[in-house]
Parts: structure tokens; C-alpha cells; sequence
């Protein structure tokens, strides 16, 4: 899988945007048809995502779209519409709420009538939304649902209405954290997501960080994520891609680090040697593992 470092989420039925995010340096380009469509333009929305993907002129790997919920009166419409007149243009199709793994077999079922229909592939992803207690509850079974599954994307506004955490921000979506709460609020929901989403060995994708004018705060939450496992993140703004690529990207140190310890490695391989020592450190095969991901993420980048 391509490098899913920064998602931008543009609205669904909002042209001008369109052509602003298929122009900015995001890995990937969501187009939304769920929160951020008003109901009366869902349909309008629809037809704009199809159109906007015929005419893209892009590869598929960089464009993904979401539908919304499947239990509402649109979401099913959403997924069969856009990918019978535009799954050759899409990299994943991202589905909201997802509270049971069957919504994952609904919509793998789905897609997978359509490339039958067709008569030929259609590698379209699936990207799970945690958004609930439920779908938490149930995280590990939706990450195994389907071998469409290729992403678990933490939802922090919808997450914290389903626990009835505390509204400390007008956005709801990551600011003033700290003001209320002695550490990380959302360690463990970001854990557990992480930790099922590696288990399957899929990305796993942080919300997005809704002040978009507080860089400072941006690049917190990215660190975090990015600290705890995360793959990418969430952006709903252009100006916040550069700082989510920059925090997700391994830096010339971190590339440094890890030539040292493979280097190491193989030398002690070659040598018949169990134990690796970089430096007058000890060095385990966990830590060699992850030396080897920094490299080959490093390597798809173009920085080594």
C-alpha cells in the first residue's frame, strides 16, 4: 500500500474545492458525502463526486470518497452509484460508523457484484470509521471483516458523543485536550485501534484536528498520532497538509538511526552472530524490525 500519510476531506458538492485538493501535496483526496454535505444536497453531492472522478485525470491510488452511514437512506445509494460510474478511479471507499462487522461484509458483498458485473477487477479498498462505543467494542472483528479492509480511521467528534465525553472545543475534533485532562484523551481509543489495525496488518488513520488556523496544536496532535502508531492523518484544510506530511515522514535522523541498525544486523548475520550492538547499545529483533519499516517507508517516499 502507497504511503497514506495525509487524507484531505473536501466536501462532496463543492466543486472549487475539488479542483483545490487535486492540486495540493495530500497523499489522498477524499471526497465526502457524509458530515459535511447538508441532506437537501446529497444527491446533487453524489452526481458531483462521479463527475469529479471521471474528470480528475488522476491515478487511482490517490482518490477514495465516503459514503454515508449505512443506516441511513443514502449511504447504500452512495456506494453503488459512485462505483458503477466511477470504480476505476477509486483507491478505497471509506465507510462511516461502522458498528458490527457486517457493514463491512455488506459493502465488500456490494463491490464485489459490481466488479462481477463488470467483468473485470476493481481493487477498491474499504476504510473502517470508528466512531462508536460499539465499533470500538467490536474493533478487532471489523479489522478482519473483509480483505478489502485496508484502513481503521479513528472518528474523535462522533467517538466522544458516543461516551458522552466533554465538548471542549466548537469543532469537537482534538483542541484544548490538555486543559481538561491529566495526559492523552483519546490514548486508549487510539490504542486499541492501532493495535487491531497492526495485528491485520492495515494502516491505521488519525481524525483530524479541527482548528485549522492552530498550527501549533496541529503538529501536537500529529506527533501523538504519530507516536502511538498512526499512520496518517485526517486533513480538512490545504493549510494543514505540509505539517501532517512533515510529522509522518521519517526525518534524515530517523533514517540515519535505522541504517545504523540494519547495517548492524547484517553484519552480525553475516557473522553468525545472534546479538546486534550499534554504538555500545544492545539491539533486539523488535528494534530491527522496526529499523526495516522507517527504511521502507523511507525507500517508497524517494528519501533513500
Amino acid at each position: 500500500m502507497l504511503p497514506r500519510r495525509s487524507i484531505l476531506s473536501v466536501p462532496g458538492h463543492r466543486a472549487n474545492m475539488h479542483a483545490k485538493a487535486l492540486a495540493s501535496k495530500a497523499d489522498n483526496i477524499l471526497l465526502d458525502l457524509e458530515d459535511s454535505v447538508p441532506l437537501e444536497m446529497k444527491a446533487d453531492a453524489r452526481r458531483q463526486v462521479i463527475e469529479t472522478l471521471q474528470t480528475a485525470g488522476q491515478g487511482a491510488s490517490r482518490l477514495s470518497f465516503r459514503i454515508n452511514a449505512l443506516d441511513t437512506p443514502f449511504g447504500y445509494r452512495d456506494l453503488l452509484e459512485v462505483v458503477e460510474a466511477a470504480g476505476e478511479h477509486l483507491a478505497t471507499v471509506v465507510i462511516p460508523k461502522v458498528n458490527h462487522p457486517g457493514d463491512i461484509h455488506f459493502a465488500q458483498r456490494l463491490l464485489d457484484g459490481i466488479e462481477l458485473d463488470r467483468g473485470r477487477p476493481l481493487p477498491i479498498g474499504i476504510e473502517a470509521s470508528i466512531e462508536t462505543a460499539q465499533g470500538l467494542e467490536r474493533v478487532k472483528k471489523i479489522a478482519r471483516a473483509g480483505r478489502r479492509v485496508q484502513s481503521l480511521v479513528f472518528g474523535i467528534a462522533d467517538y466522544s458523543a458516543s461516551v458522552g465525553a466533554r465538548l471542549v472545543s466548537l469543532s469537537g475534533h482534538g483542541e484544548k485536550e490538555e486543559a481538561i485532562y491529566p495526559g492523552h484523551r483519546w490514548h486508549f481509543a487510539m490504542s486499541r485501534i492501532v493495535m487491531a489495525a497492526k495485528a491485520r496488518g492495515i494502516r491505521a488513520i488519525d481524525a483530524p484536528y479541527g482548528y485549522f488556523k492552530d498550527a501549533e496544536g496541529l503538529e501536537r496532535s500529529a506527533q501523538i498520532a504519530c507516536a502511538l502508531g498512526c499512520d496518517g492523518k485526517w486533513a480538512i484544510h490545504p493549510d494543514q497538509i505540509d505539517t501532517i506530511n512533515r510529522v509522518f515522514t521519517p526525518s534524515a535522523e530517523d533514517i540515519e538511526r535505522a541504517g545504523k541498525v540494519l547495517a548492524a544486523a547484517e553484519a552480525a548475520r553475516a557473522g553468525g552472530q545472534g546479538a546486534v550492538a550499534v554504538e555500545g547499545r544492545m539491539v533486539d529483533q523488535a528494534t530491527v524490525s522496526l529499523a526495516r519499516r522507517v527504511w521502507e517507508q523511507a525507500r517508497v517516499l524517494g528519501l533513500v
